[in-house]
């Protein structure tokens, strides 16, 4: 039930039905919801290289988003007068973030558990108070409060995008290069070596990975993956504000990883699946629906505390030697 064939008919159905999904949906908002839940799915994966891979608490993920999103503004509006093709922006974007999550990861490598969720918290935070402070004169950088608007929308062979469908297949595109990347990297020996490191970094520095390098690599990938979600919710929504990048956004991503199950990439897709259309299905409730949402999350987790779908260790696939042993002498008769 849980092998290979199986999870291969999952991931065919799920793709499936996400590719057909905004044609049966009954109205343009359902549409612009799929397109969150892809946006939101690409983030947490980004997150779930960081802290499900890893085992690295990363609290300001959020700016990371928010970097992507100022610097597509930056190469792809008026506010500077630059107006980069989207094709060509997307890549600066990517190398740019996946530089300042090096810059970031470098000065933590020594920090672990609550020490490095506070030192990344404080990252995020700074990041959130640039952004409303970097306007004053005599250069507007941000645009502070007001933000960066009239930002421009993606054109690919001269037809630019202005409907929900459209962005909807363009975030489901981005988001199925990442899945697919997230799923080399964790059966590669980068992705053994980030799951050494979860488990017991001293045992892993022991055998011989260079745990510097492979936390750094961890911080730049998923950097690199907010970048992409923050250039490509800039070009939806055609403008930034400092209020979408808040604190509340790293926990919404992490919580996501969590509910899902981290280390678990079809788990964080059903996280982000979740978290995203569980506050559009309880809106009707207005005053009650975040309580009724809690109340729900409080009691998944209570039933199940590693998430809804857990990844097994290498050290449970293993059977214990005596075990082995039994299984052999059985097999042999």
């Amino acid at each position: 039930m849980g092998g290979p064939g199986w999870r291969l008919a999952v991931v065919l159905g799920v793709a499936a039905a996400a590719l057909v999904a905004p044609l049966l949906a009954p109205s343009d908002y359902v549409v612009g919801v799929l397109t969150r839940i892809c946006l939101y799915a690409t983030l947490a994966l980004g997150l779930n290289i960081v802290v499900g891979f890893a085992g690295l608490l990363d609290l300001g993920y959020v700016a990371f988003f928010g970097i992507g999103s100022y610097l597509y503004a930056f190469l792809a509006s008026p506010h500077f007068g630059i107006h980069l093709p989207f094709l060509l922006a997307v890549p600066i974007i990517i190398v740019a973030t996946a530089v300042s999550g090096i810059l970031i990861g470098a000065p933590t490598l020594r920090l672990r558990g609550d020490y490095l969720a506070i030192v990344t918290l404080g990252f995020g935070e700074i990041t959130y108070l640039l952004l409303i402070n970097l306007d004053r004169a005599p250069l507007n950088i941000t645009g502070g409060p007001n933000g960066i608007i009239a930002i421009d929308a993606p054109a690919f062979a001269g037809l630019v995008l202005t409907r929900n469908i459209e962005y909807y297949y363009l975030f489901l595109a981005a988001l199925l290069l990442v899945l697919g990347a997230s799923a080399r990297l964790r059966d590669s020996r980068i992705g053994w070596a980030w799951q050494a490191i979860r488990e017991d970094e001293l045992a892993a520095r022991a055998m011989g990975i260079n745990t510097t390098v492979a936390k750094l690599q961890a911080f730049a990938i998923g950097a690199a993956c907010a970048g992409i979600g923050g250039s490509f919710l800039a070009s939806w929504q055609r403008s930034v504000f400092p209020d979408n990048f808040l604190f509340t956004e790293s926990v919404n991503i992490l919580a996501m990883v969590i509910l899902g199950g981290m280390g678990n990439l079809l788990g964080v897709l059903l996280g982000a699946a979740l978290l995203v259309a569980f506050p559009e299905i309880f809106r009707d409730f207005q005053v009650y629906r975040m309580l009724v949402f809690g109340l729900l999350l409080m009691v998944l987790m209570i039933f199940r505390p590693h998430g809804l779908l857990t990844v097994q260790s290498r050290r449970e696939e293993e059977p214990a030697p005596g075990r082995a042993a039994e299984e052999e002498a059985e097999a042999s008769l």
